[in-house]
């Protein structure tokens, strides 16, 4: 499992759009599996789990993207997982962060 958190300010649609569109992008295997959306007064909060496969690790990791918004900033949180062929302990996670840094691409352009 790998974790990434980054705090950024914008347009919380524009923002969820560009992490959709540039996280699909970016591997011809990514697919947005669901999503769930809620507002609550004037906080909003969007969860997005995406799938690919990892050719590093030869299996399929998952990408869990929340994104929490109350005020101007917009709170982004991802969480990778399913990366490793081991039974009882993680071993070969490079495709977790693999998956993961596709994300900190996409925010870097933010």
């Amino acid at each position: 499992m790998a974790k990434f958190t980054r705090t950024v300010t914008g347009d919380f649609d524009r923002i969820l759009k560009i992490i959709e569109k540039g996280v699909l992008d970016a591997s011809t295997s990514a697919t947005l599996e669901d999503g769930w959306d809620v507002r609550e007064g004037d906080a909003r909060c969007a969860v997005r789990v995406f799938e690919r496969y990892s050719y590093a690790g030869g299996n399929r990791v998952s990408m869990n993207v929340t994104l929490f918004q109350a005020g101007n900033a917009v709170r982004i949180c991802a969480i990778t997982s399913g990366g490793s062929q081991a039974m009882f302990f993680k071993v070969n996670t490079w495709g977790e962060e693999t998956f993961l840094d596709t994300l900190k691409d996409v925010l870097a352009r933010i």
